[in-house]
């Protein structure tokens, strides 16, 4: 339908916020065919009589999706959009972010295109944070009145109890007053969200919103989980994968918790380390040789961990050869360092050998995390800042 629809001014009146109080409704679909018509519909009946409203589409689709899209949009009363992707990137989450870049009012609802989040709490949802004067207001499944009964089987529901648990110990704080940090249908306001500092990995966008950007006042609205209309969730052990790294990207977004976690991938790599020096001097190879031999075995390990766990997002700003010589470098350089300085701390401190050496461990750490960070994972300098500067 035509994208220069007017709204009504019996609908303007009608609605229960003020202006500017239009929503954009931002759906990612990936194959969700069968239940778009339904969506739509269910849409329609809720939502225009209430406030002005348009629907985003942000399809990655292998499927008819988006010509079922835009056939069943000639119906509709209000504007409906389809953005189709060519590469998911981002996930549902990236889809969700580039439906925030094409919104055009001041309130974004994001729900799912399954028919589980119900339409006609998009008013509830722009009108609680009119009200509250809130940024971000989440429609949860845990308050009175509220419920989890679309979830299927006790095991979709172990795990997103188990995965909620999860989210609130991580970020106590930045998670505060938000009961279901794991729900997929939530209403935003668009000047308190930079939708370019988000990262988004996989399907849980509302988690990624409230630890990198989360508005000062948040409100909550209870909501009943629908069961899915039509198709199979999206719901995979791959999907789980992808949303602890992305748990762990946001746990080490701090440094000084990227620093706790160098730490603690430091101290598995010493399991190598013994294993591969056990190894060779079993085989009859010194002791000295195996130590500075096995002392690449863990370096290795270390390095796997750090790229997989700890900077994955920072990955591209050097070629992989590049990153493993630096890494490889500042590693050895740390064993190379460290017995002068446990001399000279014996030597001209006169520390005992066991605290000079713990201290030099500490040292040592420190700057090796520094130098990790700084020389291997941080972007390089362009030729023309280093020009200007």
């Amino acid at each position: 339908m035509s994208q220069d629809y007017t709204v009504p001014e019996e609908a303007v009146a009608a609605a229960e916020v003020p202006e500017p109080g239009a929503v954009t409704i931002v759906v990612p679909t990936f194959n969700e065919s069968a239940n778009i018509r339904r969506l739509l519909h269910q849409i329609t009946e809720s939502v225009p009589s209430r406030l002005p409203c348009e629907v985003v589409f942000v399809d990655d689709s292998t499927d008819d999706t988006p010509d079922v899209i835009r056939e069943a949009a000639r119906d509709c009363p209000f504007p409906v959009t389809v953005l189709h992707r060519e590469e998911p990137v981002g996930g549902l989450g990236g889809a969700v972010v580039e439906g925030m870049k094409a919104a055009g009012s001041d309130w974004i609802v994001v729900m799912d295109g399954d028919c589980q989040h119900p339409p006609s709490l998009v008013p509830d949802l722009v009108a609680t944070g009119e009200r509250a004067g809130a940024g971000l207001v989440v429609a949860s499944r845990y308050l009175k009145g509220g419920s989890r009964a679309g979830l299927a089987g006790s095991y979709r529901v172990a795990v997103s109890r188990g995965a909620t648990w999860l989210t609130k110990s991580l970020f106590p704080r930045r998670l505060h007053g938000i009961s279901d940090p794991m729900s997929g249908f939530f209403a935003i306001r668009r000047g308190d969200v930079t939708a370019e500092a988000l990262k988004p990995l996989g399907y849980k966008i509302l988690l990624e919103l409230a630890v990198r950007s989360r508005p000062r006042a948040v409100s909550e609205v209870p909501f009943v989980f629908q069961e899915r209309f039509a198709g199979a969730s999206k719901s995979t052990a791959q999907e789980g994968l992808r949303f602890l790294r992305h748990l762990a990207g946001l746990r080490t977004a701090d440094p000084l918790a990227r620093m706790v976690v160098f730490g603690l991938i430091g101290l598995t790599g010493f399991v190598p380390n013994l294993a591969a020096l056990w190894a060779m001097t079993e085989a009859g190879l010194h002791y000295l040789p195996a130590e500075i031999v096995a002392n690449q075995f863990g370096v290795a390990w270390n390095f796997l961990l750090i790229e997989k766990l700890l900077f994955r997002d920072r990955r591209r700003h050097r070629h992989w050869a590049d990153r493993t010589l630096r890494f490889a470098l500042l590693a050895n350089a740390d064993l190379v360092l460290r017995i002068p300085l446990i001399a000279l701390l014996v030597a001209q401190f006169g520390l005992a050998v066991l605290p000079a050496t713990a201290f030099a461990l500490v040292i040592t750490f420190v700057l090796r995390f520094a130098g990790t960070e700084a020389l291997v994972y941080l972007p390089r300098r362009s030729r023309t800042a280093r020009s200007t500067a």
